[in-house]
């Protein structure tokens, strides 16, 4: 069975027992249980056991990623005889520590300009970045990967246009980030994902409003402007290092950034972890091979 933990979080109980033996009657149960490194997890800290063999791991590491094994012991007395037999069940749970993805946003727009060649366009672009910056600063989110280029376009029943096609991206991790994270325990990504999320809605409703003010503010148009619904957000994930995404391996926690599995590692915050070309790494989150 593959259960995926949050990290910092706690495990869900784990039932020593299939569904079947549940609901019989079990006579002098006994549960071993045996954690990744080999060793008997009772009296272990971060172990909660319960005398029905349930498990619970307390404040989840990727560490402590693993497969995890539970042992029952009980007897059967034969009704006639009133021999006992002892009867061995063994269960193993795969323990995968998991990360909610960091989320940014991929942002492209387009403004009508009067030519390719002049000086103005860049000028325009170094002030709407600075204007976007400065809308989301509070929220430690920043513009980043930003660029424009020009195009001439042909339109049916027009003349020749030009445009500027901007993207950049919207990310959560500005100057300050971390202090976010003061008031969450341990990790942050839902409260830096909530903020990069105002971020972009913020960021559209700029637009939005650069359409009504170009059809009931303005009586001539300015020389470069915002081309209506050229709007359009890509929605981009990135990991932590040492954790990655893989829908197929990981069907039940599709989306997820789960702990990098011994021979594998990631560096840096894209979702993949890369085979080691020498697999000595045997430990689950590694950074580096």
């Amino acid at each position: 069975v593959n259960v995926y933990v949050k990290v910092f979080a706690n495990s869900p109980l784990l039932v020593c027992m299939d569904l079947s033996l549940s609901r019989e009657e079990i006579i002098d149960p006994k549960y071993l249980w045996i954690g990744p490194d080999g060793k008997n997890l009772e009296g272990q800290i971060y172990a909660n056991l319960t005398e029905t063999g349930k498990l619970m791991l307390m404040g989840f590491k990727e560490s402590m990623s693993g497969a995890y094994t539970c042992t029952l012991s009980h007897r059967i007395i034969e009704t006639m005889t009133q021999e006992e037999v002892d009867v061995f069940e063994t269960y193993k749970f795969m323990l995968y520590a998991y990360r909610e993805a960091d989320h940014a946003y991929q942002i492209s727009v387009r403004f009508t300009t009067k030519g390719c060649e002049l000086a103005a366009n860049a000028q325009f672009f170094e002030e709407l970045k600075k204007i976007l910056d400065n809308l989301i600063s509070d929220l430690t989110c920043h513009i980043i990967e930003s660029s424009y280029k020009c195009h001439s376009i042909k339109i049916p029943n027009q003349g020749l246009l030009h445009e500027l096609f901007v993207t950049f991206q919207v990310n959560p991790f500005a100057p300050g980030w971390e202090e976010v994270c003061q008031q969450v325990p341990y990790d942050c990504e839902d409260a830096t994902n909530m903020k990069v999320q105002e971020a972009r809605n913020r960021i559209g409703e700029f637009f939005s409003r650069q359409t009504y003010a170009l059809k009931h503010e303005f009586r001539t148009a300015p020389t470069i402007h915002y081309v209506d619904n050229s709007f359009s957000v890509t929605h981009v994930d990135s990991c932590r290092p040492g954790f990655g995404k893989n829908d197929i391996t990981h069907q039940n926690c599709a989306g997820c950034c789960v702990v990098c599995e011994p021979g594998t590692y990631s560096p840096n915050n894209e979702v993949i972890c890369h085979i080691c070309t020498r697999p000595h790494v045997k430990k689950y989150g590694a950074k580096f091979c």
